[in-house]
């Protein structure tokens, strides 16, 4: 008895969680797939494009929910394609941008399993445009830093320059930084930024109920909390947030 053909693996990056971000090599791979891994933050709606017959399995990491271990992921999508499925893991953002497709690359690879990705629009971008809040702008913002908050800057485990983000003149972007967010303006305006810097919050961008709460370094923690801002959502604190531009109405002006 022939050995079954191994599969492969196609870690697909699908933007902020708007199905019409998807790029055409990522919708692609969800129609050829046999097998699709999907996560909360993907764009569900275009789980419609599947094939009928496609397995799809839900890995969701739900903040303070249900929770997928990234083991048992990794170990997923290589019993899939070792049983000769193509296995299509399809997440919100880009696989390679605070995400772990590097680790599911890795455990793909260190199986023998063929493996690649199909970049998607990074949250950390999209984002923001979404909401009308350019990332650079002549005269204000010359450069953007996009940083994990997972860990705020005082926790050991931080491996982020706080103090230069602090004292440059770029804008800077957090992603995963909902928990620490009031750790996170605290320890900028300590590490000598202006506690008048415009910053805003981004939740859900791109989808249906986002939601945009503006205000500055110091006063944003106060109002996200009390807007009952949760994950996803991002943040943006810089000068280019005080422009004030209004994102054009969906179909048109």
């Amino acid at each position: 008895m022939s050995e079954v053909a191994s599969g492969r693996v196609i870690l697909v990056g699908a933007g902020p969680g708007d199905p019409d971000l998807l790029t055409i090599g990522g919708l692609k791979a969800l129609r050829r797939a046999d097998v699709v891994l999907y996560d909360h933050l993907a764009p569900l709606a275009s789980l419609d494009e599947v094939r009928p017959g496609t397995v799809l399995v839900d890995v969701g990491k739900l903040p303070r929910g249900r929770q997928t271990a990234q083991e048992d992921i990794n170990a997923l999508l290589v019993e899939h394609a070792r049983s000769g499925a193509t296995v299509v893991r399809f997440k919100g953002g880009d696989p390679f941008v605070f995400g772990r497709g590097s680790e599911e690359w890795q455990a793909c690879a260190a199986a023998g399993i063929a493996v690649e990705v199909i970049p998607g629009v990074s949250s950390a971008i999209a984002g923001p445009e979404l909401a009308g809040i350019p990332l650079t702008h002549r005269g204000l913002s010359q450069s953007f830093t996009v940083v994990s908050g997972h860990v705020g800057p005082d926790h050991p485990g931080s491996l982020v320059d706080w103090q230069g983000l602090a004292t440059g003149a770029g804008t800077i972007v957090i992603l995963m930084g909902v928990a620490n967010l009031a750790e996170i303006c605290e320890g900028l305006i300590l590490r000598g930024l202006g506690v008048d810097t415009p910053a805003a919050i981004v939740a859900r961008a791109g989808m249906p109920g986002s939601q945009v709460i503006t205000g500055t370094v110091t006063t944003l923690p106060a109002l996200a909390a009390e807007a009952g801002i949760e994950p996803p959502a991002l943040t943006v604190i810089g000068a280019v947030v005080g422009l004030g531009l209004a994102p054009a109405p969906p179909n048109g002006p």
